[in-house]
């Protein structure tokens, strides 16, 4: 075997790769593929029939385009409030947390030791009518008497930046942890403020951990259903509610093939442009 590829090594790195293109092609483009010809198809269920219905698209869009924004409007402001949130806690662990950098790391990873339905479920009862929250916001005025934080969209919102959190702190940690203290220190030789060396040198340094932890967190935010279904009311509802309603009850496949591509189209025009605006070396960091 060493033999071959002391003789081949030109073929070695395709070698090499070929495990993940088969892994690939077998989960990735063959269900891919399958979804595109369902979204062409027409009929109702079970007689559908391959017919190039490009049409199915269009319709999609016209009747669900309010989810579609939906799912993104969400979808942003959960990763802008991740962001937010993220970035002063990791600076802190990375910068001052010292030996106990670690236990601190753990407790950010640690809610994905519970199932992604358990911590969402859990905010049934941590914004429930009569649980601490509200009666603590309604006796600060905050609430009314008949106030709620259940099946509103801060409900929503809140739950998506929860459960995706720790896409977003991660990344930015293993950026903020790479740099140099010493390029803080020259910075502030040279008479930078403590603000100044922040946003000229960690800032500017921890850029790719930001670009990744906001698509980390953005992507599979824009195609979540399960807090809009258990937080949320058909008011909030994103267009993954709509895309799994459509496989699972109405079992209208085309329709919600089409919404698939259409989620997953807008995605990727949405990340041509990041990589446009960002820097494509940024987003590759």
């Amino acid at each position: 075997m060493g033999t071959f590829f002391h003789r081949n090594r030109g073929l070695t790195p395709y070698l090499l790769l070929l495990p993940g293109v088969l892994w690939l092609s077998l989960f990735f483009l063959v269900p891919l593929g399958f979804l595109g010809y369902q979204s062409l198809q027409s009929g109702i269920y079970p007689n559908f029939e391959f017919t190039w219905e490009f049409s199915n698209f269009s319709d999609a869009f016209s009747n669900y385009h309010e989810q579609l924004f939906r799912s993104f409007l969400y979808a942003g402001i959960a990763t802008a409030v991740c962001l937010v949130l993220a970035y002063p806690l990791v600076y802190w662990i990375a910068f001052r947390a010292g030996p106990w950098r670690n236990l601190f790391l753990l407790a950010i990873v640690a809610p994905f030791f519970v199932t992604y339905l358990v911590r969402t479920l859990a905010w049934l009862n941590i914004l429930a009518d009569q649980g601490p929250v509200v009666e603590l916001l309604r006796d600060i005025h905050v609430l009314g008497e008949d106030g709620r934080l259940l099946a509103t969209t801060f409900a929503v919102v809140s739950g998506i930046a929860y459960n995706f959190f720790p896409f977003m702190a991660l990344p930015i940690y293993v950026s903020l942890e790479q740099i140099d203290e010493r390029m803080l220190e020259a910075a502030k030789d040279l008479y930078a403020s403590s603000t100044q060396a922040f946003l000229r040198v960690t800032l500017p340094l921890s850029a790719p951990g930001i670009v990744a932890g906001t698509l980390l967190t953005f992507i599979p935010a824009a195609g979540d259903f399960i807090n809009a279904a258990l937080l949320g009311t058909p008011k909030q509802s994103m267009v993954g509610n709509v895309i799994q309603a459509k496989f699972l009850e109405s079992l209208d496949y085309p329709t919600a093939a089409s919404l698939s591509f259409i989620l997953m189209g807008i995605i990727l025009v949405g990340l041509l442009v990041y990589a446009r605006v960002v820097g494509a070396e940024r987003l590759t960091g």
